[in-house]
């Protein structure tokens, strides 16, 4: 029996910022991992736009040979998937757009930052507006009806779109993700010829998250020179496959860590990289915890691109170890400060770090929050208590929802 993907798509946090981009400039282009939703949020933003993706060959051939022509057949307009994939393109897009002087007239859509932003910078500059699209928000999948029961569920099967979308075991498709998307497409960008260590350098990186990044002990156990490392971390970077939050300080300070930490855009992709392959292998698992603050990290960071703000999320510690998971900037000297801990009971101590950069921090105006792996919301004086299943109020104060 033949079982079809869902047709009804899961509405998008990003449709109302990315409606008004294309209602202000020529071209809206969305970037994002493989996978994240880009071609069906392009759709549904313009559904009277003819789309044509630059995966294809022959698309590409003709774009790629004939761009004058090819861009001539789409002079109203279009939906250009993947559009890194042919460069030569942006030059004549630019002249096209220029002419035409219309609003809204193309999307572009790419999943390798590394390349397209670089086209944008030589030739759509002034005329396009970019936004990222990451894997879908628990709220986007709350609203639908299609969220995990549990937070366990949700750290195994990640935020993916196919995971919702399909009748598919999450672990089959994740495997198949890193072999047909991950691993082909940066290692095309990199020409890497020995896979094995890549993979071993995706495994290390996944067992690092919430880290602070030491590129030379990952080097090393890799493998690999630190060159090579931190190459393949920027790739990785543009890909929308990890990111890093930089630590917040001030300059009259000398003692916090300056080093950035490292995150996936998706638990369930780092939980696979560390070998969880079934949802009771996460219960036990030494890095359940991580887990647990990679998606509480992704949730803020999506809280903001889908409203088209560039990320503010930063990290407070200093040598002494005293910090605090996430430390967002909403106004000048205004913060609200994220303590993520994945225990089901609430504990005095996960307000240490909150109260002792409150104090030390007495010229910035704090907001403290805990997100925890517990059911409900607490409200004390050392700070407001959120459950996993209702980030709600922390994700409106950072992104104006």
């Amino acid at each position: 029996m033949l079982v079809r993907e869902a047709t009804d798509p899961i509405p998008r946090h990003a449709f109302e910022a990315a409606s008004s981009r294309l209602r202000s400039f020529p071209i809206l282009t969305i970037t994002g991992p493989r996978q994240s939703g880009k071609t069906t949020l392009s759709r549904l933003l313009a559904p009277h736009l003819p789309y044509f993706t630059l995966e294809d060959p022959d698309t590409r051939a003709y774009a790629s040979e004939d761009p004058r022509g090819f861009l001539r057949q789409v002079q109203e307009g279009a939906i250009l998937d993947e559009v890194q994939r042919c460069p030569s393109l942006f030059s004549y897009l630019q002249g096209v757009v220029d002419a035409e002087k219309r609003l809204g007239q193309f999307i572009l859509t790419g999943s390798s930052q590394f390349d397209l932003i670089q086209s944008i910078n030589q030739s759509l500059a002034g005329r396009t507006s970019i936004m990222t699209l990451l894997p879908f928000s628990l709220g986007e999948l709350q609203s639908s009806g299609r969220a995990p029961g549990s937070v366990n569920e949700l750290l195994f099967r990640g935020l993916f779109p196919p995971v919702y979308n399909r009748p598919v075991d999450p672990c089959v498709w994740l495997q198949d993700y890193v072999s047909t998307y991950l691993e082909r497409d940066v290692r095309n960008i990199l020409n890497i010829h020995d896979l094995s260590a890549f993979q071993r350098f995706l495994q290390l990186c996944a067992g690092r998250i919430g880290q602070l990044l030491n590129v030379s002990s990952l080097a090393a156990d890799t493998g690999i020179t630190r060159v090579t490392a931190n190459a393949w971390l920027s790739v990785l970077e543009a890909s929308h496959l990890v990111f890093l939050t930089a630590p917040w300080f001030t300059n009259p300070s000398k003692r916090l860590i300056k080093t950035p930490k490292l995150y996936f855009v998706d638990p369930g992709l780092a939980g696979w990289l560390i070998g969880i392959r079934r949802l009771e292998h996460l219960l036990a698992h030494p890095q359940r915890g991580a887990l647990f603050e990679n998606w509480v990290m992704t949730e803020l960071l999506k809280a903001q691109t889908n409203r088209g703000i560039k990320p503010r999320l930063h990290f407070l510690r200093d040598k002494e170890g005293h910090e605090i998971d996430a430390f967002v900037e909403t106004a000048p000297k205004c913060f609200h400060a994220v303590e993520v801990k994945s225990g089901e009971t609430v504990a005095t101590d996960f307000f240490k770090g909150l109260d002792y950069w409150r104090g030390a921090l007495k010229d910035e105006a704090i907001t403290p929050w805990v997100v925890y792996g517990g059911s409900a919301p607490q409200h004390r004086e050392r700070g407001s208590v959120l459950p996993w299943s209702d980030l709600g109020p922390i994700l409106g104060a950072i992104s104006g929802y």
